[in-house]
């Protein structure tokens, strides 16, 4: 069975966020993920916020856009979090959705390439390396991390198509999907990110999955139970290392997909 996650959308204003991580910390919850969506809470201070109000938790980010920040300052942080809490933090990297990244004049002419070069820079960066590149859009004269974490955390790509879900496999840990319900998607992403993981890496990458669960839906907490099972059954079987739960916008309240799925994790 596959790690169950739920995500806390932004919706939830900040001073309404310690609720729910403790919730979710004392309900067992493995992964709780943020999102960091225009022009809502930061991602990074959500999660810094979230793992000091946890023991146990794994905080994921998904996901950071790429065109906001300069990928220095980005592993920076990244390596912050993950030295003060090393093995609970998962960051995401994107695209980020482009008429936001236009909104606030950050919109490149290639997503792609701005995305490959800010990816590689960031991972060497936390991997320890002096990172010396003057691409088309990221450029870093010997740059290093003075506190690079101890062992780099999980680094993912948020991917849609079939070249950014290959990006994923070939720079990072693995890719998270957003907003998937369908098998066949998740099946093929397990495909292209095996398939394009380098060999000398070892190992599988990850598939992460967002799929929506509406509890509105169920009659009562069985009912919800008995669909989250089905959801993250199905969506194992297709390949996903974890499943997180996403609650519908306009009833964003991630709490009882949190009790649904401590429920059917014990």
């Amino acid at each position: 069975m596959p790690q169950i996650g739920v995500v806390l959308r932004p919706q939830t204003p900040p001073e309404g966020i310690r609720a729910v991580v403790e919730l979710a910390e004392r309900s067992g919850l493995p992964q709780l993920w943020l999102w960091e969506d225009c022009f809502l809470e930061g991602g990074l201070t959500t999660a810094a916020a979230a793992l000091a109000w946890s023991e146990h938790l794994v905080v994921g980010i998904g996901l950071l856009p790429v065109p906001l920040r300069n990928p220095a300052v980005v592993a920076m942080e990244i390596a912050t979090l993950a030295r003060l809490f090393p093995g609970r933090f998962v960051a995401t990297l994107g695209h980020g959705v482009q008429p936001w990244m236009a909104q606030v004049g950050a919109r490149v002419d290639s997503p792609m390439t701005l995305l490959r070069e800010h990816t590689t820079a960031v991972r060497d960066l936390l991997s320890g390396q002096r990172v010396d590149t003057d691409g088309r859009y990221v450029h870093l004269d010997a740059v290093s991390l003075d506190w690079p974490p101890e062992a780099p955390p999980t680094l993912l790509l948020g991917a849609r198509g079939e070249k950014s879900v290959r990006l994923a496999g070939e720079l990072t840990d693995g890719v998270l999907l957003d907003a998937v319900a369908d098998v066949d998607a998740v099946r093929r992403a397990r495909e292209l990110v095996d398939e394009s993981r380098p060999a000398q890496r070892g190992g599988r990458g990850q598939v992460v999955v967002y799929t929506e669960v509406d509890p509105r839906e169920h009659a009562n907490d069985a009912a919800l139970d008995t669909r989250v099972r089905e959801v993250v059954a199905s969506l194992g079987e297709a390949g996903a290392d974890t499943v997180v739960l996403q609650a519908t916008q306009d009833a964003p309240d991630p709490r009882p997909l949190i009790e649904a799925a401590a429920r059917i994790s014990t």
